[in-house]
């Protein structure tokens, strides 16, 4: 059995998500920066008509920052209840994986990676890291984000 999941690039590294759990993805023109947000936290966005928080997943990885390119992305997943954005590189691709291609990460990666790689697979010859979104969005988006779902 294999299902979709939506390829995406952040520094150097390719990470892909369920294609079930994202609901939309989006140009980054910017989000207006919130007070006393956690600092992987790049602010709220506008979309579609909802306002939605926007995790910086450069910031949220402890990577360095880069500035918004053309192919810089907001990754739009359902979290819970919740929708987040995740703001990545670029993402364009949407690939099938079969079930069975993901492996548990390597331990090094399971605790350097704080929990946020779920498995990784090899495709098409490189290897992408499957994210577990839930945990990458975390607690703190919980309250006071403004949504309407």
């Amino acid at each position: 059995m294999s299902s979709l999941h939506i390829m995406f690039r952040v520094a150097d590294a390719t990470y892909v998500v369920a294609a079930d759990d994202v609901v939309v993805m989006e140009s980054f023109e910017g989000a207006t920066r919130v007070p006393g947000a956690a600092e992987h936290v790049a602010g709220l966005v506008q979309i579609r008509g909802a306002v939605v928080p926007v995790v910086d997943l450069r910031a949220r990885f402890r990577l360095p920052p880069a500035e918004p390119t053309l192919d810089t992305r907001v990754v739009v997943v359902q979290a819970g209840a919740r929708r987040v954005g995740l703001l990545v590189d670029s993402a364009r691709d949407v690939v099938r994986i079969a079930a069975d291609a993901f492996q548990p990460p390597p331990a090094a990666i399971r605790r350097q990676a704080s929990g946020f790689v779920k498995a990784v697979a090899q495709v098409a010859g490189r290897l992408v890291m499957l994210i577990d979104h839930l945990q990458v969005v975390g607690e703190e988006q919980g309250d006071g984000d403004g949504s309407a779902d």
